[in-house]
């Protein structure tokens, strides 16, 4: 079995769906592990032949975003959600079921049983806080991801184990000894961050219906999964071709990463937990594959070096998944900073956690609309000449290029 992690260079929306998609192309019989963050992310897939359940590939095409299956789900391959993944249980039904209407099958679904989920509490708290921010926003989602993350590190976690167990009424009622025991807690201690106008999301952490709903739609959605211990999981492993892990976010948007903080995500986005996972399954990380656009996008608050207007860049199509909106307002773009900056945080991540053996590739995606280039600070670099510098040939095992919307297209230069 190989084993791949597909990881964002930049600020995120890099192209990580369109690789997953082309590592489960290639494979004949991939799984693909969501390892972090959760249903914040948005990763787009468009393909050239449309996928369904009865012939393979027939005419038509398709578009769609992906939040919490994975990338990999239009080739059918699985998706597995591992303990340091928070999926949204409530949201999961509106993606299967867009999902079917669209493409007439239903995607394959596990997660391991440890998996901590978010609870509507989580996503309130956070949209009171981002919204009483006001001009000094994190860049927030609004999808309770950190405060998933805070909850669950003060002992209040649940599990998809411990929801197995549980009805609608039992579900609601563990709920409201969350909100009793921990969510008041919490709102004290942000009270002083806590503005009038996020005044709409404490009265809803109020109410009760909000958390009836709630358990109704979380267990009707469990129906989907299929639970696994780490012993059972290696089992399934034997049937796996390909095991991807399509990570959220990028590289600079890690929690650890200081230098951008606050507006950093609250979770690893490099290679720390493929590498963590693997050694728990007796196996290792053969290969990662760092995506980047031929320049650079960040869709939130925070710094962004040599921002400047998209036409600098070249011909910018419009950004179909990143509308503007009223969590991170709009997407803004920069050309790379320099070409120390562009492998610095790669080395970084793997120097970090990675091994010897460890094959560094990267994919370079939008080529078509900076004319073949990549732009670095005031100016472009032929992307023939870029694949061939020393820098570049010394780090990369293997260089992959896209100028199109789809993963058939990529190619595989070396």
């Amino acid at each position: 079995m190989k084993t791949i992690a597909v990881v964002g260079k930049n600020f995120g929306d890099e192209g990580k769906g369109m690789a997953v998609d082309y590592l489960s192309l290639k494979s004949s019989g991939a799984l693909v592990v969501r390892h972090n963050g959760g249903a914040q992310s948005g990763h787009t897939v468009e393909l050239k032949k449309r996928v369904d359940s009865e012939d393979y590939a027939c005419t038509g095409g398709g578009r769609f975003v992906f939040h919490e299956l994975s990338s990999g789900s239009l080739r059918h391959a699985g998706t597995l959600w591992i303990e340091s993944f928070y999926p949204d249980l409530y949201k999961l039904s509106e993606e299967f079921s867009t999902f079917k209407d669209h493409f007439g099958f239903v995607p394959p679904l596990y997660a391991m049983e440890n998996t901590c989920i978010t609870v509507p509490d989580d996503i309130l708290i956070n949209m009171a806080l981002e919204i009483s921010r006001g001009p000094e926003r994190h860049g927030s989602c609004g999808m309770g991801i950190n405060e998933c993350d805070v909850r669950t590190g003060s002992g209040f976690g649940l599990t998809l184990k411990e929801i197995s167990s549980l009805n609608s009424e039992s579900l609601y009622k563990k709920l409201s000894s969350i909100r009793k025991d921990y969510t008041k807690r919490r709102l004290n201690e942000i009270s002083n961050c806590l503005r009038d106008k996020s005044s709409e999301y404490i009265e809803l952490l109020r109410n009760e219906n909000v958390l009836l709903n709630a358990a109704d739609v979380m267990i009707e959605n469990f129906r989907y999964l299929k639970l696994f211990t780490e012993e059972s999981l290696k089992g399934f492993f034997k049937d796996t071709d390909t095991l991807v892990f399509e990570t959220g976010q990028g590289l600079l948007l890690d929690c650890d990463n200081e230098e951008y903080a606050p507006h950093v995500t609250a979770s690893k986005t490099g290679i720390h937990n493929p590498c963590a996972f693997l050694r728990r399954m007796g196996l290792k990380l053969d290969e990662v594959i760092y995506v980047t656009r031929s320049y650079v996008t960040r869709h939130g608050a925070g710094k962004l070096s040599c921002e400047c207007d998209k036409k600098e860049l070249g011909n910018i199509e419009k950004d179909l998944t990143n509308e503007p909106n009223e969590w991170q307002g709009h997407i803004r773009y920069a050309p790379h900073e320099s070409l120390e900056s562009f492998i610095s945080s790669i080395k970084r991540d793997i120097s970090d956690y990675g091994h010897e053996n460890l094959k560094v590739s990267l994919l370079v995606t939008h080529l078509n609309e900076t004319g073949n280039s990549i732009i670095i600070n005031d100016r472009s670099i032929d992307i023939s000449d870029f694949v061939a510098l020393p820098e570049i040939r010394s780090l990369f095992s293997h260089i992959y290029l896209s100028s199109t919307r789809y993963a058939e297209d990529i190619i595989k230069v070396y």
